[in-house]
């Protein structure tokens, strides 16, 4: 079980790291491909960025370092708040098609919040 954890967490790691990555290009690299990035103020594109990171720092350091190993835990509930948050946001923008990844993510984190809490 807890490798299973540990390979959640680490999937889910490379996602936000991923998408603090894209959320630090240049917009005009990012925009075509994902169209909403071009649509809302570069300071929320990077905010988000920072939140990716933090998100990332919470998610593996207290269980790597077995320190308040219950912050990962209430990480993957903040994860799967924003997700839904994520989730909402695509669908009133007509990008329904979208959300597959955010449902996919959900998944492990809620995963990772049973297993770890």
């Amino acid at each position: 079980m807890n490798i299973s954890l540990w390979i959640a967490q680490i999937v889910l790691a490379a996602c936000f790291i991923a998408g603090a990555v894209l959320k630090f290009m240049p917009v005009k690299k990012t925009a075509p491909k994902m169209k909403w990035m071009g649509e809302v103020p570069e300071v929320i594109l990077r905010s988000l960025g920072i939140l990716d990171l933090i998100i990332v720092a919470g998610f593996m350091l207290p269980m790597l370092l077995n320190v308040m190993t219950q912050l990962t835990a209430w990480t993957a509930i903040g994860i799967i708040s924003l997700m839904i948050c994520a989730t909402v946001f695509h669908i009133s923008r007509g990008e329904k098609s979208d959300i597959g990844f955010n449902i996919f993510v959900i998944v492990l984190a809620v995963f990772v919040a049973w297993g770890r809490f």
